[in-house]
Parts: C-alpha cells; structure tokens; sequence
C-alpha cells in the first residue's frame, strides 16, 4: 500500500488550517500555521492566494479530507464508492465510514497522539479487537467491537504514557472509554457532529462524482 513519505506540515499549509497532523506538535508554537511568515502554501509561489475557480473549491475541500484522515486518492475513492451504494446522504455516509477506521478511532480513544502514530500502533499489533489482533489500519469498526490493548508490558506502558499526557480526556458519545483497563466498546455509529473538520461534504460529492 502506497504511503505519503513527505513533510506533514506542508498538508496544513496548503489547506491553510490545523489538520493535526502532528499531535502535540500541532498545539505548540512550532506549528508553522503559527507562524505568521511560514502560514503560506508551500512553493515558491505560496503567497499567490487568487480567487479560486468552482472546481479549486472543490478539490480543496476533497484534499482536506484526504489529508486528514491520511489516504491517499485511490483508497480514498474507494471509500467513496461505498458511500454511495448506501442509501441516504453520500457525504455524511462517507465521514461516517471514515470515522470508523480503526486507525482514527485508536487516535480518538487517545491511544496514540496522532493518526500516523496510530497506524504504526496497529501496525505493530499492540491494537485487539474483540479479543483478535488486528494489523490493518483501515479496519472498519461495528457497533459493539471492543478495542483493547495488547497484553504485554510493552503494548500497556505505551498506550498508557500517552493517556497520561492528558488524564481529563473524554471520548466522543459514540465510544465508551476505560482509562485504566485502557480499552474501549463501540456503542454506536459517528454521527456528523463527531467530524471534528470543518468540511463541506456535498462538494466532496461534486468533485468525485465528476
């Protein structure tokens, strides 16, 4: 599976916003969206911001998703075309099925301090569900899937130093967290209030279905 091996940052510069890319780093001076000389889109020419065509519009809209959540375009229609065999709104189904991605939801239990990390955590195999290791990333998580960690000394310490780095998180309504056994149940579908990216869903549609 192909995989993006450039400068996180220059993704958030480009689309002119945080995409926490990053983790902790995101929410630190370091972040060159900071930095007022460095919140240009890469390239020599990044301070060109002219007024966008209907179609630059769209595709930025479909690139911040895609960045987002770390996909890369061909994974990215597919996920799309799933969407729209479902029936019902396409753009709200296709966050939807982002969303449940097992690499966003082991970032959202707070396991990991960004979705690449968190990747690298399955990848790893320190990531169960329902009692099963599971090494995929793009694993698509059901109502009642439990999430656990490992048990091993290595996989607990891990998940559990990055846990401690924020003691008061508390997880979105359609996850139920336990911090000290450090797993998690799944009790529901994410709704599109739980897509924490400001996002125009409909021109994501437009442009994929060109």
């Amino acid at each position: 599976m192909g995989r993006y091996l450039g400068s996180s940052c220059k993704h958030c510069r480009r689309e002119g916003m945080k995409l926490m890319l990053k983790g902790f780093r995101c929410e630190t001076a370091k972040c060159p969206i900071e930095k007022k000389t460095r919140n240009l889109a890469p390239g020599m020419h990044g301070w060109r911001r002219g007024r966008q065509s209907e179609y630059a519009v769209r595709l930025r809209e479909k690139q911040k998703v895609k960045r987002y959540y770390g996909l890369l375009d061909r994974q990215f229609m597919r996920y799309f075309h799933e969407a729209e065999r479902v029936k019902g709104h396409t753009g709200e189904t296709l966050l939807g099925l982002l969303e449940r991605r097992l690499d966003n939801v082991v970032y959202k239990l707070n396991f990991a301090p960004s979705r690449k990390a968190a990747r690298q955590l399955i990848l790893h195999g320190h990531i169960h569900v329902n009692g099963r290791k599971v090494d995929v990333s793009d694993y698509t998580v059901q109502v009642g899937d439990k999430i656990t960690v490992k048990s091993s000394s290595r996989s607990a310490k891990r998940v559990k130093q990055q846990l401690e780095t924020n003691p008061n998180f508390a997880a979105q309504g359609w996850l139920q967290l336990d911090q000290e056994k450090a797993e998690a149940t799944v009790v529901a579908f994410p709704s599109r209030d739980d897509v924490q990216i400001p996002v125009e869903e409909q021109l994501v549609v437009e442009i994929c279905s060109r």
